[in-house]
């Protein structure tokens, strides 16, 4: 059966434990190598990569090139404006084609639906390097840097501003691996009730709070992200709503000791985090942006079954 990487729960808890630990120990075995040098096992050889780019990307373009090279494979990028995927061709009959031409298929895309129908049709892998309901590639490499510097994923992680896909994400992976997550939100910025019914259901432990103060009073984890979504206007009404959820210094205070900071990026300095937190002692988002390689590399084994 075709193992695709839409959303956190394709995988299961168990098999997200296994990517994570995977994602260490391959990472560690690089340490002091040049990064273009081939894994020793070179575990996906002969294998290519189609990346389909419908939003503009700095992170997930290089972290999945880099970490098919790594690996072994190789890699085709392709913007759907220059595909004729572009001019009109249906989801369904490119995923047909490029399944006769590649082995697996990441896409970063808008509309969550168009994913799901490309997995519905192609013959091979389809992974999910972002839509606008989901990120699970992102906070794989969120936990993979919890783990790194806390030894497991701490306890509370408080999410601060916009209800969007990065949070789905991360409300998905504390159902799944045990961790609450506390969310604050402006009033009309909520998450998808579904999402947040899902995870309950699983046993996630998730709170919806109006005070940020009260979100983030003992989190271990503090994470936040643009308010301002990639094709969405510059909307002053909602940066004003935004303002109160400001991740500052004060603010994160108010967190446990030891407490860190992650952000997905790219980020907007001076609207949903401060500088002086961003680049301060308890900021991660170095450490969280390289590891979008290392997860991902165990991300795409895990595709490939070979994990």
């Amino acid at each position: 059966m075709t193992r695709h990487f839409i959303d956190l729960t394709d995988a299961g808890s168990a098999n997200l434990r296994l990517m994570l630990e995977a994602a260490r120990t391959r990472k560690d075995a690089r340490k002091g190598s040049p990064k273009g040098t081939v894994d020793a096992d070179a575990p996906l050889a002969g294998h290519t990569l189609a990346m389909i780019f419908e939003k503009n990307s700095t992170r997930t373009r290089v972290s999945f090139d880099m970490a098919m090279r790594q690996l072994g494979g190789s890699t085709i990028v392709m913007d759907a404006g220059s595909m004729q995927l572009g001019r009109g061709e249906t989801i369904a009959d490119t995923a047909r084609v490029l399944s006769r031409y590649v082995d697996a298929i990441m896409i970063r895309t808008d509309d969550h639906q168009k994913i799901v129908d490309l997995a519905r049709y192609a013959d091979v892998p389809v992974i999910n390097g972002l839509t606008d309901h989901s990120h699970p590639c992102q906070i794989m490499a969120d936990m993979l840097t919890i783990i790194e510097h806390k030894g497991g994923l701490g306890g509370a992680w408080a999410w601060l501003g916009d209800g969007n896909n990065v949070l789905h994400s991360i409300v998905e992976a504390g159902a799944l691996l045990g961790f609450p997550v506390r969310i604050g939100c402006p009033e009309g910025y909520d998450p998808d009730e579904g999402v947040i019914a899902e995870a309950r259901s699983r046993g996630g432990q998730i709170e919806l709070l109006r005070d940020p103060r009260a979100v983030v009073r003992g989190a271990d984890v503090v994470v936040t992200d643009t308010w301002i979504s990639m094709g969405q206007a510059h909307a002053e009404e909602k940066l004003a709503a935004m303002m109160p959820f400001q991740v500052t210094k004060e603010l994160m205070a108010q967190a446990a000791p030891g407490a860190v900071f992650l952000h997905c990026l790219p980020a907007h300095r001076g609207e949903e985090v401060a500088d002086a937190v961003m680049d301060g002692p308890q900021s991660l988002i170095w450490d969280e942006a390289e590891n979008r390689l290392h997860a991902q590399k165990a991300v795409l084994l895990w595709c490939f079954g070979k994990i």
